[in-house]
């Protein structure tokens, strides 16, 4: 396991009981650089949406949690959000939660000088995800796929 995974795991574990508390859910958790800084960012959810009072009491309990356990070696970023409308769907909860709803994607390299489509998401397994285009099944392989985010229409 990489340390990203580890401090992800970790991050979760942590999350988890106080988000329960905070009456939201965990959607996800990233350890990711950008630029030369570290930002441990952890997303939470409720079916109504969560506002900012949710953001804040999650982000002080987490901050408390992570200052006590301390597994975290490089100095962070600590960011509490909600996963947005066109939320990244990046593990098989996501894409189940997701069936049936449109979606779009964005692949490594073009099929037929395409990188991007977007469909109703129709099914997926360990290897493949599956869209309707109107009648038409296509189906990606996993590990093409650069992102699969819930389609926003304005």
């Amino acid at each position: 396991m990489s340390r990203r995974e580890d401090y992800e795991n970790r991050t979760q574990a942590l999350l988890e009981p106080i988000a329960r508390a905070n009456g939201v859910s965990v959607y996800d958790v990233e350890y990711v650089k950008e630029g030369a800084d570290y930002h441990l960012c952890a997303y939470i959810d409720k079916p109504e949406g969560v506002n900012i009072q949710d953001c804040e009491n999650v982000s002080r309990a987490l901050s408390d949690a992570l200052d006590r356990e301390d597994f975290i070696a490089d100095a962070y970023v600590l960011e509490v959000s909600s996963p947005g409308l066109g939320r990244a769907l990046k593990k098989d909860k996501h894409l189940q939660a997701a069936l049936g709803e449109d979606v779009e994607i964005r692949l490594f390299k073009p099929i037929d000088k395409c990188r991007e489509f977007s469909g109703r998401l129709d099914g997926f397994d360990a290897d493949s995800v599956t869209i309707l285009e109107g009648e038409t099944a296509r189906t990606f392989q996993r590990g093409d796929i650069a992102v699969i985010r819930l389609a926003v229409e304005f």
